[in-house]
């Protein structure tokens, strides 16, 4: 089978800075991914994107240098639905890590459940990479994940499918994770049909943003103030269901590759209350995961 990967990816700024703000006890990164090495885990055929070697013992030396506890391992679309290497973080990680997986439905009842074992608490969908679990699978997924007390993780392209999935999304009685503020780009705002659509949804008290990988998002330079109404926004009217995410080691990073340590001193500007620092870094994910 021939190989599509579309390019090669720069790895992260592995010279971390320490932040100047501390994260508070039991603090959670809830978006990560771990890739390789290629040698033990290759990477798929079918990917989208080819990444550098980004392993567990480098995202615990970024834990450790960022003052974080517990982490969500999110399976990286570089291995496909081949979960072997996230499996394996969990694995070594311990009781400090939860997963979200790549699989189609249909897997196994006793795999899905040796899974649950090692801490995977979720299913994610993309649009964005290749060989993965697209939203064809939306509706099967979901039932899978109410049976496990599992979520669903959904990786957009573009704003507007948050839109087009709506209906679908409110038809279902499971919790569901937008990734990366659903996309939701600082040009389009609070008042764009899509953070209507997010803000509709919010209401069934079912969906979860994850802010992460928002300089992405940003038409602006660090600190990328253009995206602070909408997130102020979020934090003000969603406080209890936020929770927060590095995106090391930042795959398909189209933009001046962040520091993470300038990524963690964000969060006080996003949200200066402690008290909602507190909820969206400790136990929202708590909550959500399991913790």
């Amino acid at each position: 089978m021939k190989e599509r990967g579309m390019h090669a990816c720069p790895g992260p700024d592995r010279d971390t800075r320490k932040p100047r703000f501390q994260m508070p006890q039991g603090a959670c990164d809830c978006h990560a991914h771990i890739f390789g090495p290629a040698h033990r885990f290759p990477y798929s055929p079918e990917r989208s994107y080819t990444p550098e070697d980004c392993t567990v013992e480098d995202y615990e030396k970024l834990l450790a240098t960022l003052g974080i506890d517990r982490a969500v391992i999110v399976h990286g679309g570089a291995h496909g639905t081949d979960n072997a290497a996230t499996l394996d973080a969990l694995r070594r990680m311990g009781p400090r890590a939860r997963g979200v997986a790549v699989i189609p439905p249909g897997r196994p009842a006793m795999e899905r459940e040796a899974m649950h074992e090692l801490g995977m608490r979720g299913y994610r969908m993309s649009t964005v990479v290749g060989g993965g679990v697209g939203f064809d699978a939306f509706d099967a997924l979901a039932a899978e994940a109410r049976e496990m007390g599992w979520h669903l993780v959904l990786h957009f392209k573009k704003s507007e499918e948050l839109v087009e999935l709506a209906p679908r999304l409110s038809a279902q009685r499971v919790d569901v994770v937008l990734d990366h503020l659903a996309r939701i780009r600082a040009d389009e705002g609070v008042h764009s049909p899509a953070f209507q659509t997010l803000a509709g949804l919010m209401e069934s008290g079912r969906v979860w943003i994850k802010l992460a990988s928002l300089y992405r998002l940003s038409s602006e330079p660090y600190p990328h103030a253009d995206m602070l109404p909408m997130i102020h926004e979020c934090v003000r009217r969603w406080p209890d269901r936020l929770i927060w995410g590095s995106n090391w080691p930042h795959p398909i990073c189209d933009v001046p590759m962040p520091n993470d340590g300038d990524l963690v001193d964000l969060i006080p500007l996003w949200a200066p209350d402690p008290d909602v620092q507190r909820k969206m870094l400790v136990e929202n994910p708590a909550r959500l995961y399991g913790f």
